[in-house]
């Protein structure tokens, strides 16, 4: 439930008072802000405040931290405690009650969360202070738990969610009212003895129309295209062009981003960036703006490789169940807890957005209220059971994509030296590409070495042909670094030969007992005589003619020291690798080439023989070709078998293929989910995981991990008959199969859940809170709709009218009566309904977070209205003790490039958030937030007038107005129309005009910025 926002008056300057009022600012700057938002916060304390306080704060990590499970690990609270309900908590396991209210010192909870007790730790990974404070202040002021009931005893399917979704009939009134959301609101409203509010004006229409569907204030233009008492139609165009425009996906999809707990950083304790994560968020910005029937935006979300596998550019949509918080420490300490922990994670997210439900809460049993078994639990947990969250690769475009796919389709045959893939249409293609259709053999050249050197001592000989012998101490690592010149105009590429040879073991060429070698990298760097420094070279490609199994080639430039290219055990016999340059060394002017050989592995595992050698031929012929290839190049064509044609054929379309892959645009990345990831794990490093085939999912007793029970198939929920709750005709070995079946399941026309959920959603961003006001949560723990029939009728009719569109669905609530009415409160209707559940009156909203942030953005005029991209790092980074970042918002600097982004575009990190931003209630994405929290307190206003992003748009706002105009009135009115939409009254004028003349036209930036009549929507 949220707290109930009581009804604040816009401040007027032109009042008896407004001098002294605007003198006392000049000493503060701050206390017209102060006083409300203080007095907004003393208006509700009490109950409502401690239910609130309950809600917001208390109950979202009792339910994210698994509180309500039984025995959730070793070492926790267990023996039959729950805290899923008061009666629980008061009654206890065998150590007695959890909780004493108001004695947070004593509680046993406190003492399992706070790890005071070495026996006694709730989560093993203690939760962070904030969270713990939070208890014990919950504690401390009374433990106030409105959650008194008990398990359910009846049907527990007989609940208004569950029940057949009928569109139910629009009812009759009195009044001639054109939207249909007006007669179910209307005749509420009459049973209780209420009307609806007059509707507001056209200007205060405008500042909440654009608020609410761009998340930013007006501009004077926008207010001007609508009269003081707009028409239908006039609204109904106002919205059609809000809803066209780009921002009105910008500023939804942050609400989609709230619902998913979005962020650019994994959370936990390791809470290491992810740099990848921001092409999910386009996707949903560019969804949003193409308004993709919200069957699709399921479906792609949680399976597009399956239903569009062509559509590589939709890849990123699987950012959705790659959006939440990973653990890194418990994935390196233990794959399995790593696995049920974040799939618990990816479950509780997919069925809380898309269906309103808490599956989780049936990981340790039964759900205690609503019909959903431990057994549909971890059946959605075997849905998630082949994936893992980390980048993956992408192409954006999708004919890059297609391209890609046939030539590693083709490589994959002539890997396996089937003669069948000389016969494709590809293949055919790519061949004839070749002069006469022959293989080029490059020509090398020896490198000349002026110098050549073994940094830990060994004996370097040079021979007569160039070639290198290491002697003397065999060092455990080493690195040889050799400096030559070449004659040749250009070198494209260089090329590593090795040599057996009498003197080594097993005649290496290594100098391994076993006669291998591990070349861990290979650095090449160029020195002109017209520079005094070097210039680093980068290789593109590498080949080689023998690769050790897990120690290829392409090992010896990955950037690992750990990482290296061996070749056991095609040993005592010559081996070669080329590595191709991405830019060609032009030497004419003399230039010198240094070739660093690092070998860090140890254990001897060292170069024995070796000569490096250079060519010039063009991008894509310089390549490692082995011994039997070079023996078939040596017969006359004419000469050759069929047999050694095909392998000379099957050769030459790999080099080819090769080739013809390097000229591709490189992959992007995306942090979604996949069988194979790159795992992001601090300091710039990544770790692989793969999965195979889905790993069996246990059921777990009472959630132990360490207690497996039967297998469980992938499934859904039981209880909705539109599907089978168990996915059994799909083949149980594919992972793909499982989330096409979950999206189905999801996606249904017949799922009542998901139609009643969306349409919910969609009305509690319009109103401040939805027709059932716990937006994630439609179970028995959740609240109970005002108006279900409404409800009911909007979600069929978002099904089968809008077809699932969003911007029908939003111009429907939008254009009703029941959205434009005043915020006024009248007394009577007041007195009946407080609460104002049945809508008498519309809802005035704060501005949040980024529409407030952006709203000064616009009226600076410094608004960067560039879309999509990396996120923007609003903050200086320091490496932390452990792989956390130490972040600094204050030092940014904020005349940076992009520092003018949108608010959607700015890099969230999870466990250390932007101080401004948290001022404004931001959630802590570490849970997920279907409902932002409002705090009301004296802090906001001075964070709001001392924040450092504030006072830089207040001082470019003055620039931008003392641009344009010369006179102090002209300033003024000009920013009263920016910020107000409105022109200064007599009085104010006279007021303000001094106040800046003294304290500078920043200064009143300052003050209005922080004022009821900005901070609030009509």
């Amino acid at each position: 439930m949220q707290p109930k926002l009581p009804h604040i008056p816009p401040p007027k300057f032109h009042n008896g008072t407004s001098v002294l009022v605007m003198n006392l600012l000049v000493l503060t700057c701050t206390l017209s802000a102060v006083y409300t938002l203080s007095a907004a916060s003393a208006q509700t304390t009490g109950g409502d405040s401690n239910e609130a306080f309950f809600h917001d704060s208390v109950l979202p990590i009792l339910q994210s931290r698994c509180y309500g499970c039984h025995s959730h690990n070793a070492g926790q609270i267990e023996s039959d405690l729950a805290l899923d309900w008061k009666s629980g908590w008061q009654t206890g396991g065998t150590r007695g009650p959890a909780i004493l209210p108001g004695n947070p010192q004593d509680s046993l909870l406190m003492r399992a969360v706070d790890h005071s007790d070495p026996n006694l730790k709730m989560p093993e990974e203690q939760i962070p202070q904030s969270e713990r404070e939070i208890l014990r202040k919950w504690i401390q002021q009374g433990a106030y738990d409105p959650r008194i009931a008990a398990p359910i005893t009846t049907d527990p399917s007989d609940w208004w969610s569950l029940k057949p979704l009928k569109a139910p009939e629009v009812p009759i009134v009195t009044q001639p009212l054109s939207n249909p959301i007006d007669h179910f609101i209307q005749h509420k409203l009459n049973s209780q003895g209420l009307e609806l509010s007059p509707t507001a004006n056209g200007r205060e229409l405008a500042r909440r129309l654009t608020f609410d569907l761009h998340g930013l204030i007006p501009t004077p233009q926008q207010v001007a295209s609508l009269s003081p008492s707009p028409t239908n139609q006039e609204v109904e165009k106002f919205v059609d062009q809000l809803l066209e425009s780009p921002r009105y996906a910008e500023r939804w999809a942050r609400h989609w981003l709230d619902t998913i707990h979005f962020a650019d950083s994994h959370g936990y304790e390791h809470d290491v960036g992810r740099e990848n994560a921001w092409p999910y968020r386009d996707y949903v910005i560019d969804a949003l703006h193409r308004d993709l029937p919200w069957p699709d935006f399921i479906r792609q979300q949680l399976a597009v490789d399956g239903f569009e596998p062509q559509a590589s550019d939709l890849l990123p949509a699987l950012g959705f169940l790659g959006a939440g918080t990973f653990d890194l420490s418990t994935y390196s300490t233990g794959p399995v807890t790593f696995d049920y922990l974040d799939r618990d994670d990816m479950l509780t997210q997919t069925m809380a957005a898309f269906v309103s439900s808490t599956a989780n809460c049936a990981r340790c049993h039964n759900h205690k209220f609503d019909p959903i078994s431990q057994e549909d639990y971890y059946a959605l947990q075997a849905v998630f059971a082949g994936v893992l969250k980390g980048d993956i690769p992408y192409d954006p475009i999708p004919a890059t994509a297609k391209r890609r796919r046939e030539l590693t389709q083709l490589s994959d045959l002539v890997k396996k030296k089937d003669p069948s893939a000389l016969h494709s249409d590809l293949a055919k293609s790519l061949l004839a590409s070749l002069p006469n259709n022959q293989l080029a053999v490059p020509t090398w050249q020896s490198l000349p070495m002026t110098s050549f050197v073994s940094l830990e001592g060994a004996t370097l000989t040079k021979e007569n042909d160039g070639t290198i012998i290491a002697s003397g101490h065999s060092p455990d690592t080493d690195t040889y670094v050799v400096t030559g010149k070449t004659n040749a105009k250009r070198i494209s590429a260089i090329r590593i030969d090795l040599f057996p040879h009498d003197s080594l073991p097993m005649r290496g060429p290594g100098r391994c007992q076993n006669g291998n070698l591990h070349l861990s990298e290979v650095i090449v760097q160029a020195f002109s005589p017209t520079t005094s420094v070097s210039t680093p070279v980068k290789i593109t490609r590498v080949t080689a003619d023998f690769n050790q199994v897990g120690w290829g080639i392409e090992r010896a430039i990955d950037g690992d020291p750990k990482t290296a290219w061996g070749i056991h055990p095609a040993v005592g016999v010559p081996h070669h690798a080329v590595f191709e340059l991405e830019t060609p060394i032009d030497t004419e002017q003399n230039t010198e080439l240094t070739i660093i050989l690092k070998q860090l592995h140890g254990g001897s595992h060292l170069l024995g023989t070796f000569r490096i050698s250079c060519t010039d031929a063009p991008d894509g012929q310089a390549i490692a070709v082995p011994n039997d290839i070079k023996a078939i190049l040596l017969i006359d064509p004419a000469s050759r078998s069929r047999e050694q044609q095909i392998t000379l054929q099957l050769h030459t379309l790999s080099t080819i293929i090769e080739s013809e892959l390097k000229k591709l645009p490189t992959q992007s990345n995306v942090y979604a989910v996949g069988t194979s990831v790159s795992i992001p794990m601090g300091n710039g490093g990544k770790q692989q995981g793969t999965i195979h085939t889905p790993k069996t999912v246990n059921l777990l007793q009472r959630g132990d991990i360490s207690k497996p029970q039967q297998p469980i198939p992938p499934g859904a929920l039981s209880a909705l008959m539109h599907l089978p709750g168990r996915f059994s005709d799909i083949h149980q070995n594919d992972e793909l199969s499982r989330r096409m079946a979950l999206a189905n399941w999801i996606s249904h026309p017949e799922n009542v859940l998901t139609w009643r959920s969306i349409a919910n959603r969609t009305w509690h961003y319009h109103f401040g809170r939805g027709i059932c006001d716990t937006p994630s949560d439609f179970g028995r723990m959740g609240g109970v709709p005002s108006h279900p029939e409404l409800l009911d009728w909007l979600a069929v009719w978002f099904r089968d009218d809008a077809k699932g569109s969003l911007k029908k669905l939003h111009r429907l609530i939008v254009t009703s009566q029941t959205y434009r009415q005043q915020c006024t409160v009248n007394s009577f209707a007041n007195a009946i309904d407080s609460d104002n559940r049945f809508l008498w009156r519309q809802n005035r909203l704060r501005l949040d977070a980024d529409s407030y942030r952006d709203s000064l953005l616009l009226v600076a005029e410094n608004i960067d209205w560039k879309m999509g991209g990396p996120g923007i790092e609003h903050f200086t980074k320091q490496p932390g003790p452990q792989s956390t970042p130490k972040l600094d918002y204050a030092a940014y600097d904020w005349n940076s490039p992009d520092a003018n982004r949108r608010s959607i575009y700015r890099t969230v990190w999870r466990g250390i958030p932007d101080p401004m931003m948290a001022a404004l209630d931001f959630p802590d994405l570490g849970l997920l937030a279907p409902v932002r929290g409002f705090t009301a307190s004296p802090l906001q206003s001075l964070v709001l007038s001392n924040n450092p992003f504030v006072l830089h748009q207040c001082k470019r706002t003055q620039e931008s107005l003392t641009a344009k105009y010369s006179t102090t009135s002209e300033q003024i009115t000009e920013l009263f129309q920016r910020t107000y939409q409105r022109n200064p009254t007599t009085v104010e004028m006279q007021s303000l005009i001094p106040f800046v003349q003294r304290h500078g036209l920043a200064a009143l930036c300052r003050v209005i910025f922080n004022t009821n009549e900005f901070l609030f929507v009509p």
